[in-house]
């Protein structure tokens, strides 16, 4: 009886493991390479960033995928920006692979591997951060994993699906969504052949209060029928954004009218610091989001092909790199109430001297209402440097009113 006992517990513990599609221990090797210092930071166009590139290729290349970059498995493109007031002209690149299961449609799945550096290329909030690196390990070696261990999954798990497969890992997503700007206008497939996209941006850091946000949600009403019972399946808590347009890139597929979902899980301190490192991930948490991800994927294998819908893109398609100011705050993505809610505010930062905190929410700035993050983003867009703004917020059920200096 006891051996039976014992078999029942071996094929039990089996089974169990058959159906676990992810493991925390190759997602931790991947980030744990993304994220460490040897990379610099993974800045574009840095050797950082093309030992990245060199990584997910091999990987890509040990799962038998087809190169389609331009050049094997990489696509590069030129980017220019500013080091220490010069402008500079570099080569950045996408990573590109493609499962080819003979079908007539394809879904993109994607997540940007580029990051700070070393502090040189802006939109850092750590104070004094030039020559700092910059990990990135929510920010977005998780994302990047995150493809990997999809192209794994899809390439393992002896199923011919309905769709093929195209694995790309952008560079350049921190200075404008550069490199899915280039891949959309100079694809490698065709775009007419894509039939949706998904997106991984910093998915590292769930936490079952805020669970997950679900952006592009209403770019086709195939993703409201699909990921509620999906997430309930992997008690996920999630939040939804409609619109197809953010600060990441699932964007420059959406505005080539092409379906889109993105998986975020929020804001939090270390976000653009030097603190965003490999030991601070969730890595249970990361399996159950991938888990759902790859659950989506066979759903959509059964239906039809995503109708592409146009959602509400209030911001018009602005980004932050249109900005010449910031309060230095990192919005609490989750929050579906009035206003602008506070997640982290960075030290030295025109909102930290104006005395606002982390949970403030803030309903006016510079005398306009504030009703969502892209009333804020519209709002922060027609400020200069300088300037001196009024902002009134809520610190619990108190209004308060400060001058905030840009």
């Amino acid at each position: 009886m006891k051996n039976i006992l014992l078999f029942l517990l071996s094929f039990i513990a089996s089974d169990t493991a058959f159906a676990q599609h992810f493991q925390t221990a190759s997602i931790r090797k991947h980030i744990a390479f993304l994220a460490s210092d040897d990379l610099e930071g993974r800045g574009t166009a840095s050797l950082g960033e093309v030992r990245a590139a060199n990584y997910i290729a091999d990987y890509f290349k040990t799962l038998g995928l087809k190169p389609v970059g331009t050049s094997g498995y990489f696509q590069p493109f030129e980017v220019t920006f500013a080091i220490d007031g010069k402008a500079h002209a570099m080569t950045g690149r996408n990573v590109v692979a493609f499962l080819d299961n003979a079908a007539a449609k394809t879904i993109v799945i994607g997540a940007h591997y580029d990051h700070l550096g070393k502090g040189f290329q802006g939109s850092s909030l750590s104070p004094d951060s030039k020559n700092q690196i910059h990990n990135g390990a929510d920010d977005n070696a998780s994302g990047t994993t995150g493809v990997m261990e999809l192209a794994r999954y899809l390439t393992e798990n002896n199923v011919t699906e309905k769709h093929n497969y195209l694995f790309i890992a952008f560079s350049g997503e921190e200075l404008g969504l550069i490199g899915s700007k280039h891949f959309t206008e100079k694809p490698t497939l065709p775009l007419t052949s894509v039939s949706s996209m998904i997106n991984m941006d910093m998915i590292g850091r769930l936490t079952d209060e805020k669970g997950i946000i679900v952006s592009g949600w209403g770019t086709s009403p195939v993703w409201g029928k699909l990921i509620p019972p999906l997430a309930r399946k992997q008690n996920l808590k999630y939040t939804v954004d409609s619109s197809g347009v953010g600060a990441s890139d699932h964007t420059s597929f959406y505005l080539k009218n092409i379906p889109v979902v993105q998986f975020f899980t929020g804001g939090h301190g270390d976000y653009h610091k030097i603190s965003d490192d490999a030991d601070k991930i969730n890595y249970e948490g990361e399996v159950r989001i991938l888990n759902l991800i790859a659950d989506l994927l066979m759903n959509l294998d059964k239906e039809p092909e995503p109708e592409f819908a146009t959602a509400a893109n209030p911001h018009s398609g602005a980004t932050t790199s249109n900005f010449k100011v910031t309060l230095g705050v990192m919005p609490d993505y989750s929050y579906t109430g009035k206003g602008l809610k506070i997640d982290g505010v960075s030290k030295a930062r025109p909102a930290e001297k104006a005395g606002i905190v982390a949970g403030d929410i803030i309903t006016r700035l510079g005398g306009e209402e504030i009703g969502t993050i892209y009333d804020y983003m519209e709002i922060l867009g027609k400020h200069e440097k300088g300037q001196v703004v009024e902002a009134e917020f809520l610190r619990g059920s108190e209004v308060k009113k400060v001058k905030v200096t840009f």
